[in-house]
């Protein structure tokens, strides 16, 4: 059986004793303690140059790591980091390349320091799973629209819109509201249509003002204008906010980067706030 670990010590000093012996046949006794000969000879040759010393454990970690990226290199991706704390390794990769910083480690290299510098936790990442990504095949053949949580300002509250086109996951829509109704919703829409086109489909809960319960009435006066523009409207699945899975993903992008604990005075600082973010990150999640 392999060593004991009552009595590894111990047992490896007798090992090299019965090993030095002559005319002992060594890989008979490496089979009666267990071990390889490999190990048998390794051991040997630490006992003959260090002593007792040599039979101790030794640190399984290399001596050299020549893949490790260079100092330089770690030091900027902690840099990203610190000034982006709710960002991973995508997203810190996709930073310095817009940097045209060379070479660009992977996206996993990147998260691998940030473990190595104690700036990720083993808990934050050990739900996520590889999973598979659906997307339309180009740009304006989707866009996934919705109100992110209302939240407090000085002078009342903010209700952010966010409108995502599906495939490339730019942020085509944010914009700091006052309320959720429908003509209020069709006027940034418009300012929107305008910038980057009519898309081909957009997808919608069915809350107000985007839809209705009402089997009868299950086009509000907003999906109806939609309509006659020419755009077609989607409902995801009631209680299945996953539907639209990539435009609440940048609702939690939001929340972390953008507004969460901030204090605003009115609607106007939060605009200014959502626009400088915009001008930093344009992909809604990656």
């Amino acid at each position: 059986m392999p060593w004991s670990e009552q009595s590894i010590m111990s047992q490896r000093h007798e090992f090299v004793m019965l090993f030095e012996q002559d005319g002992v046949n060594r890989r008979e006794l490496c089979r009666r303690f267990g071990i390889s000969p490999t190990i048998g000879y390794r051991l040997l040759a630490r006992w003959r140059q260090e002593g007792q010393a040599g039979l101790a454990d030794r640190s399984r970690r290399p001596q050299h790591s020549p893949g490790r990226s260079a100092a330089e290199t770690e030091a900027l991706v902690l840099g990203v980091r610190d000034e982006h704390p709710a960002w991973g390794g995508r997203k810190i990769r996709r930073r310095l390349h817009d940097l045209k910083h060379q070479p660009v480690p992977s996206a996993s290299t990147i998260t691998a320091i940030l473990h190595r510098h104690g700036r990720m936790e083993d808990t934050a990442s050990a739900g996520h799973k590889p999973f598979e990504r659906f997307e339309r095949a180009a740009p304006n053949e989707l866009w996934q629209m919705d109100y992110k949580g209302h939240f407090a300002t000085a002078a009342g509250r903010c209700h952010p819109l966010t409108v995502v086109d599906d495939h490339s996951r730019y942020a085509i829509g944010l914009r700091a509201c006052g309320d959720e109704r429908e003509g209020t919703v069709q006027g940034e829409l418009t300012a929107i249509f305008r910038r980057y086109g009519l898309p081909e489909r957009m997808l919608m809960d069915n809350g107000s003002p985007w839809g209705s319960s009402d089997a009868e009435h299950r086009h509000t006066w907003l999906s109806l204008w939609l309509l006659e523009l020419g755009v077609a409207v989607s409902h995801g699945r009631p209680y299945h906010p996953q539907t639209q899975g990539k435009d609440e993903r940048f609702h939690r992008t939001l929340m972390a980067e953008v507004i969460g604990r901030r204090a605003f005075a009115d609607l106007a600082e939060c605009q200014h706030r959502f626009d400088v973010a915009g001008g930093v990150q344009h992909t809604a999640a990656a």
